[in-house]
């Protein structure tokens, strides 16, 4: 799909948008949006030796992405022994959407052109429901969000789906199994069209690792995993400052790992996966026949007073005192762990994230996954691993597709296609 150029940048763009795009040296003045993005304003000088260049050649780039409406001279640097330096810093216009689509619920958050979150709204969804309706929701959330700041402009929307992407297409492939009417609809197109601007779509768990790499707990890290532990259990794979989607977009898929002597049904139609032990589904499955068995008392009064539970009620139960909730956890956890040993003896990252929904489940999980991980990795892969909790919870994923957004802008100004993991100052 061809993006109409009348709408897609912020004002008074598509006048240079085009030309800019027919050039090859045209990828100058990108890399000063992704300075600046990452490091925040900068004097002309900083940017001129970040960059490379002369101070004459940078003042060019600068004022042609000041016509763009991309960027703004304001104020000067303190003198280092010469002229003073002019501070360069993003237009205040420049605003991205960001969209974090889960199994039952959905984020929708607005940032300044520095990805700093300046409005964001969550509330319950069900992707059974389709996409129709799920996505045209997130079109109103979107222009509620644009209506209450008035005098910017958004330069692009980006979106993280549950499930496998094709990034070149927009489209989930291999959609989950609760999620039937989402195999292969055109999520980017339909976005784009009612939007009227480009939009970038990836797999939820991979939005979220860009999200700490850029402002969280990866922020400086070349080589990490992000594991997400909501509905299920996912990963997203970065190594050597490159996001690693697979020749099929599902890296990282740990959530189907096959966990010995388990003969629990999964949602994909085997048996024995991780995503059938540990997850807030299977979470809640193991709660309820806990309290119908009558092994956890506490949890079935839970399911006497409120008819079903939830892994809030696990969490309650577990603090209270209740020996099945905890037990619930720490086997959780342990499989968890085991499975991120795998993973850390084959790719020996330096960092593991661990967000999502479940980590309300009490400090125990997190340390009953690292126990787990570590005892079950080789020495030397775990010499220097830290393996932490997200930074930026349940805003991870808004703030990792604003990102992929900014990317975009970034790119096709410049006419590329070349993407990596966002850079540390």
């Amino acid at each position: 799909m061809r993006y109409s150029q009348r709408r897609t940048f912020v004002r008074n763009t598509q006048k240079v948008v085009p030309s800019l795009s027919n050039t090859r040296d045209s990828a100058s003045p990108t890399k000063v949006l992704a300075l600046l993005r990452d490091r925040g304003p900068l004097p002309m000088t900083h940017l001129s030796e970040f960059r490379g260049v002369s101070r004459s050649k940078l003042g060019q780039e600068v004022a042609e992405l000041g016509r763009l409406g991309l960027v703004v001279r304001e104020g000067q640097a303190p003198s280092r022994g010469g002229r003073p330096s002019n501070i360069v810093s993003l237009s205040s216009a420049v605003r991205y959407a960001g969209v974090d689509i889960g199994a039952t619920s959905i984020g929708v958050g607005i940032t300044s052109g520095y990805l700093k979150v300046l409005d964001f709204v969550e509330e319950d969804a069900d992707v059974h429901d389709g996409p129709d309706v799920v996505l045209d929701r997130i079109v109103e959330l979107i222009r509620e969000l644009v209506a209450r700041h008035p005098g910017s402009a958004l330069a692009g929307v980006g979106v993280g789906v549950p499930g496998p992407v094709s990034f070149r297409d927009g489209r989930l492939v291999g959609a989950p199994v609760q999620m039937p009417r989402w195999e292969r609809y055109p999520i980017r197109d339909h976005l784009a069209r009612e939007l009227s601007m480009p939009v970038t779509v990836d797999n939820d768990v991979n939005a979220m690792a860009l999200g700490e790499a850029h402002a969280g707990a990866a922020r400086g890290a070349s080589d990490f995993l992000f594991i997400k532990l909501g509905t299920g259990v996912g990963c997203a794979i970065v190594a050597n400052g490159t996001l690693y989607r697979g020749a099929a977009g599902c890296a990282g898929e740990i959530s189907h790992n096959r966990i010995l002597d388990s003969q629990s049904l999964c949602s994909c139609g085997r048996t024995g996966c991780l995503n059938a032990e540990f997850g807030g589904a299977a979470l809640t499955r193991q709660a309820i026949v806990a309290a119908q068995s009558r092994e956890s008392p506490l949890l079935a009064r839970m399911l006497d007073e409120n008819g079903t539970l939830t892994p809030v009620d696990v969490a309650a139960a577990s603090a209270a005192g209740d020996p099945y909730a905890t037990q619930m956890i720490r086997r959780g956890g342990r499989l968890v762990g085991e499975a991120l040993a795998n993973l850390i003896n084959l790719l020996n990252p330096a960092r593991i994230v661990i967000g999502g929904g479940l980590l309300r489940l009490g400090p125990l999980l997190l340390a009953e996954i690292k126990s787990a991980a570590l005892q079950a990795s080789t020495p030397l892969a775990t010499t220097d691993l830290a393996i932490v909790q997200t930074a930026l919870g349940d805003r991870a994923g808004v703030v990792g597709a604003t990102w992929l957004a900014s990317e975009t802008l970034i790119d096709t100004i410049a006419g590329t296609t070349e993407m990596s993991v966002p850079r540390s100052a």
